[in-house]
């Protein structure tokens, strides 16, 4: 069963809520957003980012204007007290992790190391 915090670990910001909704309508699809960690990238882990189809057992869910960020229990470990956020720059637009365990980031703000 999903857990839901009212002082989650992980926090999902309205410009990123309102980003995935644009983007879950425009697919016709749930607005749940799925953070995951993987092995790899520049900086040893990296950032995956996917619209999920459900809240799976085990996953803490975090629900912020009508949107839901799921994590999995591995990735919450690696990610715990940080946010994310969706920033458009003039080098474009990303969904960002800001994650206080990062020892270190990569220049493009998806991988790091612990």
């Amino acid at each position: 069963m999903a857990e839901t915090a009212p002082s989650s670990p992980i926090a999902l910001t309205p410009a990123a809520a309102a980003r995935v909704a644009a983007i879950a309508g425009k697919q016709g699809r749930k607005p749940i957003l799925r953070l995951a960690v993987d092995g790899g990238g520049c900086a040893g882990f990296q950032y995956r980012f996917g619209l999920a189809e459900e809240v799976e057992a085990g996953d803490l869910a975090v629900d912020q204007d009508g949107v839901t960020l799921v994590v999995d229990e591995m990735t919450l470990d690696l990610v715990r007290g940080g946010s994310v956020d969706f920033v458009e720059s003039l080098g474009g637009a990303a969904f960002q992790v800001r994650n206080p365990n990062a020892a270190s980031g990569c220049g493009c703000g998806t991988s790091f190391s612990i």
